[in-house]
């Protein structure tokens, strides 16, 4: 395996940074997550576009252009061979020392480059669909970490998800200060009610797959779309959920908090933007 690290292509075992990096000491540093189908690096560009808004808003020089991160994100998949696989794309503050003022990290961020393959759930998941819960911990405030921040700080999500482990499911649904529904640990959220698609107004990343799916039901599927409060109440009597994300695409869910969502079954809507979903990764994004 080749990794990009900072302009070069490393091997597995070479590819190390310091010990000092402040993304390590601190989770101070930016992520995304990144899918490629055949050849296609699916909302490359958004991805990045959100990257640097992150990096922007943790005031962290990326040090190269958007143009020549694209380049790079296509150059690590060509060193692998891979034509379908899952990016990771990291860039940490970069080598400090023991306080946490940044600027004590003088020599720039380490940019990190990972290509691989990613299978988040088993097929059975899509095809039976999820059971969830909701679990104690709620999204950050948004004037604490605000949850557009798509950064290496994810103890919040990590926290949920120990309670989701806990309780012997795959996922779980986080509210927000407010006790409206925010997003999953991992996924974006989407219920479907009366002929109209709802998902969370606030609490949530702005998710590139989320967008996608919201423009499929609107342009394909002829559906009303709506971002707005959701409260558990409407996603127990909802006709369907189902999640969204990178690594998870798009996966039904047929049952939170005890409650069978309808007849317990992936619904129509959601297994027709699935398919959508897989058409639309192939064309939209940048070819290699």
């Amino acid at each position: 395996m080749k990794i990009y690290l900072n302009g070069k292509m490393v091997e597995k075992e070479n590819a190390r940074i310091s010990v000092f990096d402040h993304g390590l000491l601190y989770g101070d540093g930016a992520f995304e997550g990144i899918r490629a189908y055949s050849g296609v690096v699916f909302k490359l560009n958004e991805h990045i576009d959100r990257l640097y808004e992150t990096c922007h808003s943790l005031m962290i020089n990326v040090g190269i252009t958007k143009t020549q991160m694209v380049a790079a994100v296509v150059d690590t998949l060509k060193a692998n061979g891979l034509r379908d696989g899952y990016i990771r794309l990291v860039v940490t503050r970069g080598d400090g020392d023991l306080g946490l003022d940044p600027r004590k990290c003088k020599a720039g961020p380490n940019i990190i480059i990972i290509a691989d393959s990613i299978t988040l759930y088993p097929q059975e998941f899509y095809e039976k669909g999820l059971t969830i819960v909701t679990v104690p911990t709620v999204r950050n405030h948004p004037e604490a970490i605000n949850p557009q921040l798509k950064s290496l700080n994810y103890l919040n999500n990590i926290m949920a998800k120990i309670e989701a482990n806990n309780a012997g499911v795959p996922e779980a649904i986080m509210l927000d200060g407010s006790g409206y529904v925010a997003e999953c640990t991992g996924d974006n959220i989407f219920m479907v009610k009366n002929g109209v698609l709802k998902t969370p107004l606030q609490g949530r990343l702005r998710g590139i797959t989320r967008d996608a799916v919201m423009a499929l039901a609107e342009q394909k599927l002829k559906l009303a779309v709506q971002e707005t409060l959701i409260t558990r109440h409407e996603l127990y009597n909802a006709e369907e959920v189902f999640l969204t994300g990178t690594a998870a695409e798009l996966i039904p869910v047929v049952k939170i908090d005890g409650r069978s969502i309808s007849n317990g079954e992936p619904g129509p809507v959601t297994l027709n933007l699935l398919k959508l979903f897989h058409e639309v990764t192939r064309k939209d994004g940048v070819g290699f």
